[in-house]
């Protein structure tokens, strides 16, 4: 398509292009924005090298002039986003990239791959954490991640999320996450018994005993780590608790507290895995279960049961050289797939989000849902109100200061505190509203009866 555009003269367009959803993953209330830094770092680094010139040259597809053009590209474009960890919801652009067609189109696969995928697993780790009630969830899932690379931005996605840790210890390296694990039962296997095994864990890892009691029998295993612990505890250390991995979490984590409790060990905390998810930590929750920390892994980095977000990328007005700005909308048989025209913004109100279109001037505060048009909300022009998308880039350069992580993770959490549990709950959340501005609304409307050829 670049070439295309290069050589039919259009390169030299602008274009808007926005990047969205159109349904909320895991049958849920809202997603959790994450992605943008990747995606910075990606963006700074936009560049054609000698190696890519040379592979694409033996495609056969392009001519010596082109790739000598894209040898001196550098990006030109200005791009705005949501700082991550906002909550956002369909249809409201999480990235809109206004410059060249050719330098917009090319960026599409790689925003749309970084901000799908992160944005998906962190509203994953949103959903286990709310479902956990305050319990810490530890990312455990390195070892069933969708590849070494899917693994990596996983572990960063699932802390924003609100994980508290993750086992991944690269992850931890390279974007500061706690690090946080156990033994496996293969430590357990290693030794002629589980008593000695778990010795001779106490004796290298003093302050970090929490053992793996479900190796042969449970309940026993409960009954040698607390012989253990209190051994541990003559000297001078403490025993962190046990961790389950197997078998009815809820009995068992009751009887095990018990005898924690009766032994001295009232601190002593337990922790389960097993392929868990938010619908069962619910349920053992629902349960009495005593379980303090939960370890979660195939199902919160592989976002069990949805592959992917099924974000978009579409363009929305286009600009010759030397002339106005034109709409662009995409129709569609299915009302939930026509896009919407303009350079958008989405402007959030104390319990409603409006889309609005800024080629259009100052929009009105009547927000019309997309869907139905009998619904409108009117909204006082006094009202208290934020801007979503933010200036990222200028001209090619960055103007936005990165967050760190645990910025990132604050703002996840206010944003979500924001919302009433109706939108936060599994089964049929609250719809939020989100609708268009009037204005737009009417704009797209016209558009749709002028692409199919109807009167207006």
């Amino acid at each position: 398509m670049a070439y295309g555009y290069w050589r039919s003269g259009k390169d030299r367009d602008d274009a808007i292009f926005h990047l969205y959803f159109r349904e909320n993953p895991f049958d849920g209330g809202y997603t959790i924005a994450a992605g943008l830094e990747e995606v910075v770092r990606y963006l700074e680094s936009l560049q054609f090298g000698r190696d890519d010139l040379d592979f694409l040259a033996t495609l056969n597809l392009f001519s010596e002039d082109f790739l000598r053009h894209l040898e001196d590209l550098r990006l030109t474009c200005d791009i705005d986003a949501m700082p991550e960890g906002t909550v956002v919801f369909p249809h409201e652009p999480l990235v809109r990239v206004i410059g060249p067609i050719l330098q917009a189109q090319i960026v599409e696969t790689a925003l749309l791959n970084i901000i799908n995928f992160q944005s998906l697993i962190a509203t994953k780790a949103a959903r286990v954490v709310y479902a956990a009630k305050g319990d810490p969830v530890i990312d455990f899932g390195l070892r069933r991640a969708q590849g070494v690379n899917g693994g990596h931005a996983a572990s960063r996605a699932t802390y924003i999320g609100g994980c508290a840790g993750t086992s991944n210890v690269l992850a931890g390296a390279d974007f500061r996450i706690p690090v946080k694990g156990t033994h496996a039962h293969s430590w357990v296997m290693a030794f002629d018994s589980e008593l000695e095994a778990f010795e001779k864990y106490a004796e290298v890892m003093p302050e970090n005993c929490l053992f793996l009691i479900d190796t042969y029998n449970t309940l026993q295993g409960a009954a040698r780590a607390i012989e253990v612990g209190k051994r541990l505890r003559q000297r001078g250390h403490e025993m962190i608790g046990v961790r389950l991995d197997s078998g009815d979490l809820a009995y068992l984590s009751k009887e095990i507290r018990k005898m924690l409790d009766a032994a001295g060990f009232p601190k002593a905390v337990i922790g389960a895995s097993n392929e868990l998810d938010e619908h069962l930590i619910a349920s053992l929750k629902e349960q009495g279960a005593k379980i303090d920390l939960w370890g979660v892994g195939t199902k919160l980095v592989t976002a069990f049961d949805q592959p992917a977000l099924g974000g978009v990328y579409k363009l929305s007005a286009i600009r010759p050289p030397g002339k106005e700005w034109q709409y662009r909308i995409k129709i569609s048989e299915q009302a939930i797939k026509t896009s919407n025209p303009g350079m958008l913004q989405v402007r959030r109100f104390a319990g409603a989000d409006m889309i609005f279109d800024q080629l259009g001037g100052e929009p009105v505060h009547t927000i019309v849902d997309p869907l139905d048009l009998t619904r409108r909300r009117n909204v006082p022009d006094n009202a208290a109100h934020e801007d979503l998308l933010v200036p990222i880039f200028r001209q090619g350069k960055r103007v936005y200061e990165l967050p760190s992580i645990e910025q990132i993770r604050t703002r996840r959490a206010a944003q979500l505190d924001r919302f009433h549990d109706g939108v936060k709950r599994f089964v049929n959340p609250h719809r939020y509203p989100v609708g268009l501005e009037k204005n737009l609304f009417d704009l797209k409307t016209r558009l749709i009866l002028e692409a199919r050829g109807a009167a207006v």
